[in-house]
């Protein structure tokens, strides 16, 4: 299913520089690897896998981290055309420790960061018109001016019909309080047809002890997601849609190195079925058809370093899939 827009995709949010630990050096001390990231366009460019068209809204410093960026995202195939640059404040940076668990911390160099600054009259509408679906996180609605532009595209989505995704993706250092985090996942819940979430964000958010507990929180309070697809980390996902609930267990491997860009993979993956599909069109059959391919990739994605520019080829997920 493909409409006449120039745009499949468009997302609005964080283009930054993650620098991860890559080995240690003669003298002992850590090395860093400065890789492109920020999940928008991570989930931009495993779209661009599928054949889709995409384009990104965001800003990054006019330096040299913002030059190596715009020419990642281009190489991935991502339209630049809504990328802003910013004559004064840099780059926004994030260093990912792993911790011993496999999981990751963050710290971020980012008061000021010049994804912060992006201007509501920086936001290129056009490009929202132009689109079939607009997808954005909380990491746009920490502060301003980004929070204002990022509600004025998500009007502009809203004014043009564009199906709505959401992936709150939760840095709890980025926030001044929990709270205004919270009120950002409820601004988010309710503009959204399509919410991808995480296992902690979903019982943090509702409060509740159990997903079953925290999936009927949501579908009551937010009648307009139609589509939540929870990821489970080593557990697999869930999809709730109207009357159905599936579960689909992960793709464990012992060559996983990092979960870096594991959920952004698997958030594209979902956004390519409800494109294929169509929001109105999804049932048990496809939407495990949907999950299973997109739990592959993610566990692909958790073998390799970074995200942007090492996301899986479509024939090679259905492979792994297939001899898994």
């Amino acid at each position: 299913m493909s409409d006449l827009k120039q745009y499949d995709v468009v997302a609005l949010g964080e283009l930054l520089i993650d620098f991860t630990q890559n080995g240690i050096s003669d003298q002992g001390n850590p090395l860093f690897e400065a890789n492109p990231g920020g999940a928008p366009c991570n989930v931009l460019s495993m779209l661009t896998r599928f054949g889709k068209k995409v384009g990104f809204i965001g800003k990054v410093g006019k330096d040299g981290f913002g030059t190596q960026l715009a020419e990642a995202i281009k190489e991935q195939g991502i339209s630049t055309d809504g990328l802003c640059f910013d004559e004064e404040i840099h780059t926004t940076l994030a260093l990912v420790h792993k911790l011993p668990n496999g999981d990751r911390d963050f710290s971020f160099y980012r008061k000021p960061g010049a994804d912060v600054n992006l201007k509501p009259e920086e936001v290129n509408t056009e490009m929202i018109k132009n689109a079939r679906l607009f997808h954005f996180g909380t990491l746009s609605l920490t502060d301003e001016p980004v929070r204002s532009a990022t509600k004025k595209a998500v009007e502009c989505a809203e004014e043009n019909g564009l199906i709505i995704s959401f992936d709150p993706n939760l840095r709890e250092p980025l926030w001044d309080s929990l709270d205004d985090a919270k009120k950002a996942f409820d601004y988010g819940m309710k503009h959204a047809s399509v919410l991808k979430i995480s296992d902690n964000e979903i019982l943090w958010f509702t409060g509740k002890e159990t997903y079953d507990e925290g999936l009927a929180y949501l579908r009551e309070t937010y009648p307009n997601l139609k589509l939540i697809c929870l990821s489970l980390g080593g557990d697999g996902s869930r999809a709730v849609y109207k009357d159905v609930d599936i579960t689909v267990p992960a793709f464990l491997q012992s060559g996983t190195i990092e979960t870096t860009g594991a959920g952004d993979t698997f958030c594209a993956c979902v956004l390519n079925g409800v494109l294929e599909y169509g929001i109105d069109h999804l049932n048990e059959d496809n939407l495990k058809t949907i999950i299973t391919f997109a739990n592959g990739a993610a566990s692909m994605i958790t073998t390799k370093k970074g995200a942007l520019r090492v996301m899986p080829q479509v024939d090679d997920v259905k492979e792994f899939i297939k001899n898994f």
